[in-house]
């Protein structure tokens, strides 16, 4: 079953954003642009998720959670408040709603990724498939594997995180020295030229004889996922 999340959020651009990145990570979203639209939306069909702003139009994001919590059938929905304000005691008035957990903006979506997916572990575990899938690879988190089509890639701890890291950015160019960040982090010590030795490996059991390669090499720049490449 896919995951409905419902994104309550007026500003437009960042709407955008999160459908996005939500349906990549393969969830089914539904954008409600105020708070009456949530929950006329909510009520007809029954999200497994919501990510709330909290200051949205007509209903404030507060109240929606407040109204939510109400209904019997809401009650065991997670609901993720998302807002600018950072002070404590907006974050505890918002938990103590009903919210199940907090983001302020500005955020990076991978946090916010995570953060919903530890909520469904937590909350709806039965929903919480935490796989990612483009083309014909999927990577599975929870049992830390990676198919492509048919059959089982088998990759080493540091391949699986570049693979991970690069699928969830698809289509963006990251230099070595962005790779190491993300990857071995930024408190360890390795060459850059480390970054393309990962990538040969990861290349080698990703790709079977006559598929196409998605790690596109962009010359004096660095590498990218990419499956038109």
């Amino acid at each position: 079953m896919t995951p409905h999340v419902l994104v309550v959020e007026d500003e437009e651009a960042l709407a955008e954003l999160l459908k996005y990145n939500l349906e990549r990570e393969g969830y089914r979203v539904t954008v409600a642009q105020d708070g009456e639209e949530a929950l006329i939306v909510s009520a007809e069909t029954a999200p497994d998720l919501v990510l709330l702003d909290w200051m949205v139009p007509k209903v404030p994001g507060i109240e929606v959670c407040r109204r939510l919590r109400a209904r019997p059938e809401a009650r065991n929905t997670p609901i993720v408040m998302l807002t600018a304000r950072g002070e404590e005691g907006e974050r505890i008035r918002g938990l103590d709603t009903g919210a199940d957990d907090y983001i302020t903006k500005p955020f990076s979506m991978s946090e916010l990724l995570a953060r919903l997916r530890a909520v469904m572990r937590r909350i709806r575990p039965g929903l919480a498939d935490d796989k990612l899938r483009l083309g014909d690879i999927t990577i599975d988190r929870v049992a830390h594997r990676v198919r492509r089509a048919a059959r089982e890639v088998h990759l080493g701890p540091t391949e699986f995180r570049l693979l991970d890291h690069l699928m969830q950015h698809a289509g963006r160019v990251f230099s070595r020295e962005q790779l190491l960040d993300a990857v071995w982090g930024s408190d360890v010590y390795v060459e850059a030229r480390t970054v393309d030795v990962h990538i040969g490996r990861l290349r080698k059991a990703l790709n079977a004889e006559g598929e196409n390669d998605p790690i596109r090499t962009v010359r004096s720049a660095g590498y990218a996922f990419d499956l038109s490449a």
